[in-house]
Parts: structure tokens; sequence; C-alpha cells
């Protein structure tokens, strides 16, 4: 009877909906754009449509003629609103080394976050790729670094551990992948 409420269990817990980072941003139109478009005024061609879906082709065929022949709608554009710039851009790495650790299959990297952002960035994501003398790619690792940096500061991160790597990796580049603002 226990192993069966444990697959029961196990099922509901699969079934239910994750949140993920995608929903937490909302994308909604800004209130001008529908007013824009509740405001507008009709022409005949779109009462038209809008009150008889069955129209003649003569009858619709006049109404755009005498559509085009008068004057364009004096609509205003949409304000569009300027993307915010991503925690990225203010954020780079500025020094990064690395060494091995636990008997040479762990990688420990040293390196400098500089944020110069008007905000604070924290969750930062790095990944960090491990190549032989001759450049050929070894191993990729990702990390997530659970850690605030200010706005217009540094920060300094010694000896982080990324994960295992191939003993043959002698070269390590690291690069940034996400940041959330804060």
């Amino acid at each position: 009877m226990l192993p069966a409420i444990a697959v029961a269990g196990c099922a509901m817990w699969l079934m239910l909906p994750q949140a993920s980072d995608a929903e937490s941003h909302s994308a909604a139109t800004p209130p001008e754009v529908g007013r824009v478009t509740q405001d507008a005024p009709r022409t005949d061609d779109t009462a038209a449509t809008l009150s008889s879906p069955a129209t003649s082709a003569a009858s619709t065929h006049a109404n755009q003629a005498a559509t085009t022949a008068a004057a364009p709608l004096e609509i205003a554009p949409p304000e569009t609103v300027a993307p915010a710039g991503s925690p990225l851009d203010g954020l780079k790495i500025v020094s990064q080394s690395w060494r091995r650790g636990g008997l040479g299959s762990k990688a420990l990297v040293t390196f400098t976050l500089r944020n110069a952002n008007d905000y604070a960035v924290r969750d930062i994501e790095i990944a960090c790729t491990f190549t032989r003398r001759d450049g050929s790619h070894l191993t990729a690792r990702r990390r997530i670094i659970p850690d605030t940096v200010n706005m217009k500061s540094r920060k300094r991160y010694a000896g982080m551990l990324i994960g295992f790597v191939n003993v043959n990796a002698n070269k390590a580049k690291c690069s940034l992948v996400t940041a959330s603002r804060i």
C-alpha cells in the first residue's frame, strides 16, 4: 500500500506546472496603445465589414475606392517603450584565473565581477569552457552565483568551485550568461 501511495504522489508532483523565468515577466501592452486603437475613427469599409459580413464584392470595392481617395487617417503611432537594458550590459568579468583542486579533477576559479549598472544585480550565471593546450574543447560547466553585486562596484570571488573537469584541461575561459536585476 505504501509503494502505491508513493508512486501516486510522485506522479502528481511531476504533473504540477512549474514556475519559469518567462512566466514571471509580464509583457502587458501599454494603455496608450489600447486607447489609440479604441479611439480610431471607423471608415465606411470598416463599418460595413463589422455590421454585415456578407457584403457583395461590388459594394466592398466601392468602399475601398472611397477610403483610398479620402485623406489618410490621423492616428498617432503608438508610443514605443524603450526596452530596458539587460543587466549583462553593465556587468563583466574583469579578471579571472583557475587552478585545480580535489586531486586534480575539480576546477576552482577566481574572478572579479564589475557592475557598471545603475542598479544591483544578483543570481549571476557564468559558463566556463575548458580546453587542451592545442585549443580543442574538453569540458563546459555552468554555475549560478546566488550573491548580489551592488551598483557601480566590484566583487571578487576566490576559489569558487565550478565543477569536475577533464584532467587534460589546461586553459579556462569564463563568460557571463544571465543575471537578475534588483
